[in-house]
Formats: structure tokens, C-alpha cells, sequence
């Protein structure tokens, strides 16, 4: 029996152009704009080893190095990179893209993510990852993927507490920094996404979080009690 989509002619790709949030914008990066907050939150010795530990870059503590990165992100149209840029101060305090961009069949991914000392953690960095997803569903595809090193433990705690569900390793799948990466995939499809959506959309919310900043309920909660409802 075959699943025929007689309603689907592909999705839109991502353009580039900024994405507005509450706590963050997403702003195409841009090498002279964003340069100078970018390489300030990259390179803080503090945890810079493991920030990069999983990325194909090495860790950019040189600032030539890192221009020369950023010269050429900044004009690749896939991955499509954004800078995180944090409202509250105007300043670019990360940076993620969206690749692997297939239109015709709907299928997109979230990657390159490195989120500075300043971002880790907050809900200005869940949003940055709301925000991503929000474009892509909305703009037609029907998959939206997560993947990452399956020795990377914080980044599959994170893709299954932002909503993805894990689908499998692809073992042996790629070569970097001279080390094996067996991959492991994760997903959210379109039919799930309305309800993730008001899960994201209840934990963003100011009413959640106290006077200190501290969450009422969880995004996991929030998740559950929506797929519940």
C-alpha cells in the first residue's frame, strides 16, 4: 500500500532574511555585523574545548582563523548560517543553521549550532531553536531533523527535550577531526508539530518563569501534558 501525498508540491526553502523573536532574533550572518560579538562568545576560554568538541571546526581562538570561517559562512547558501542575536543587548551571542535543505521532498535540518556562555541554557537559546523550526513548518516541509555524534550525550538529552524523536544510529556514517561519527538521527514531522508548537509557545511564555528566572514547568512537561490533551 503506498502513501500518496496528492496535496504536497514541495515547501518553500528558508530565505535569507532575519527571523524575529521575543527573546532573540536570528539574523543572517553577516561577517562585518556580526563579527566581533560572534567571535567574542566563540572563543571564551571558558568550556571552549567542548563547545567544539562536535563540530567540524576546530576551535576558533585565533580571530584570523575565525574571520576566514566566517567569510565563508556568511556567503553559504546551505547550511544557511543565522547569527543568535539577544534582544535585551543587541548583541550576537551564537549562531545555528538550517541545511541539508531539500524542498522537493520537505525535508530540512538544524546544525552547526553553537550557543556562547551567554545563551546556553536560556530560554533565549530554546527560542533560537523554536524559531527554526516554526519557519519550517510553516513554510511547507514535512520533516525537520536533529542529528549529532551519538558519543555527543548533551546533544540527544537536548533533541528529546526539545520534542524530536529518536529514530536510529547510522553507524560509521562520517569522518571528522580524524574520528569515526556514528550518527544518531532525530525528528519532528508536520502532523506533530501543532502540538509541540503550543508546548514551545507555553514555556516561552513570561507567566512561566518567577521573579528569579526560574521555570514554572519544564518544556518536557509542557509536552507531555500536551500530547495528552
Amino acid at each position: 500500500m503506498h502513501d500518496y501525498l496528492t496535496n504536497f508540491t514541495g515547501a518553500r526553502p528558508p530565505r535569507r532574511e532575519p527571523i524575529h523573536g521575543q527573546y532573540v532574533d536570528l539574523e543572517p550572518l553577516d561577517s562585518p555585523m556580526h563579527g566581533d560579538d560572534l567571535f567574542s562568545a566563540v572563543s571564551d576560554p571558558v568550556g571552549v574545548e567542548e563547545r567544539f568538541r562536535y563540530l567540524p571546526q576546530s576551535p576558533q581562538t585565533e580571530r584570523g582563523d575565525f574571520d576566514s570561517w566566517i567569510a565563508e559562512a556568511a556567503d553559504s547558501p546551505d547550511p544557511l548560517f543565522f547569527a543568535v542575536v539577544d534582544r535585551s543587548t543587541g548583541r550576537a551571542e551564537g549562531r545555528q543553521a538550517l541545511m541539508r535543505i531539500d524542498a522537493a521532498n520537505g525535508v530540512m535540518e538544524i546544525g552547526h549550532i553553537l550557543w556562547g556562555p551567554a545563551l546556553r541554557r536560556t530560554r533565549a537559546a530554546t527560542e533560537a531553536l523554536f524559531l527554526c523550526a516554526d519557519l519550517a513548518f510553516a513554510s511547507g516541509f514535512r520533516r525537520f531533523e536533529w542529528k549529532c555524534d551519538d558519543a555527543n550525550a548533551p546533544s540527544k538529552a537536548a533533541a528529546k527535550r526539545f520534542g524530536f524523536t529518536f529514530e536510529g544510529v547510522f553507524r560509521q556514517h562520517l569522518v571528522y577531526k580524524g574520528r569515526n561519527r556514528d550518527t544518531a538521527w532525530f525528528s519532528i514531522i508536520d502532523s506533530e508539530w501543532p502540538v509541540l508548537r503550543s508546548a514551545y509557545e507555553a514555556w516561552l511564555d513570561e507567566a512561566n518563569f518567577d521573579d528569579s528566572g526560574a521555570q514554572r514547568q519544564s518544556l518536557r512537561e509542557l509536552i507531555s501534558e500536551s500530547r495528552l490533551s
